[in-house]
């Protein structure tokens, strides 16, 4: 892969972050991370209690146990994928921004570094040579993908991820739709790469195969079974070795 990124003019390359850039769902350790902390607010709290009441998820308990069923229910196949991301997104609604960068940085410290594929790490090293440009697509929350991209040297502007609306400088218990997910992904991409030809994508699951599919060589990291299950639909699709 990496010989392939000499040839060519210049271009972008796209990666999924959980599963794909680094090992496990950072969207996920936000999520309990807020959860454990003990400071949910009224805002989240309130908007916990209307997810789950929507989604016929028994509310009781503080409003983290609460959060903790409907993702549960999401695991059993009860609640949608696409929504959990977004209730994972907001879960901080009150928060105000740097107190959330804060957060997340304690998160994601040193040891991430650990998480880091290191066979995309070289496919990253290579194309920054080269001068391509490189895009983070996750549906985890913004902060945290922003953190965790660092920590690869992709910056925050060149990141693509779900997004909590601010209200002043707190966060609300919303998201600005669509979020990356699906075929959002391939869209949000589209509009932040502009003209530049898509040179590669890499994803690890089956909803990052729509970006996938839209890349001149579509790349699995670590693939698992529901992307291998799409193959067909991928000509082309490469698995990159560790």
């Amino acid at each position: 892969m990496a010989r392939e990124l000499e040839d060519g003019s210049r271009g972008a390359l796209a990666f999924d972050g959980d599963g794909t850039l680094w090992s496990g769902d950072v969207g996920e350790d936000f999520f309990f991370g807020v959860l454990d902390s003990g400071e949910l607010t009224d805002v989240a709290a309130e908007a916990i209690a209307r997810v789950a009441r929507d989604a016929g998820v028994e509310a009781g308990g503080v409003p983290a146990d609460t959060a903790r069923r409907i993702y549960d229910a999401y695991l059993n196949g009860r609640f949608d994928e696409e929504r959990v991301c977004e209730l994972m997104t907001w879960i901080n609604a009150g928060w105000t921004h740097a107190a959330t960068t804060d957060f997340v940085l304690a998160l994601i410290n040193a040891a991430f570094a650990s998480r880091v594929h290191p066979e995309v790490a070289a496919v990253i090293a290579a194309a920054r040579a080269h001068g391509h440009e490189l895009f983070v697509v996750s549906a985890s929350p913004r902060p945290i993908v922003e953190a965790a991209a660092a920590v690869v040297g992709i910056p925050a502007a060149r990141v693509i991820a779900a997004t909590a609306v601010l209200e002043g400088d707190r966060y609300a218990a919303a998201v600005h739709r669509p979020i990356p997910y699906g075929a959002g992904k391939s869209e949000a991409l589209r509009r932040a790469r502009g003209d530049l030809p898509l040179l590669a994508a890499f994803g690890d699951n089956a909803f990052d195969a729509e970006m996938l599919a839209s890349a001149e060589r579509p790349i699995a990291v670590r693939p698992k079974a529901r992307l291998l299950d799409r193959a067909a639909s991928l000509p082309g699709l490469r698995v990159l070795t560790e």
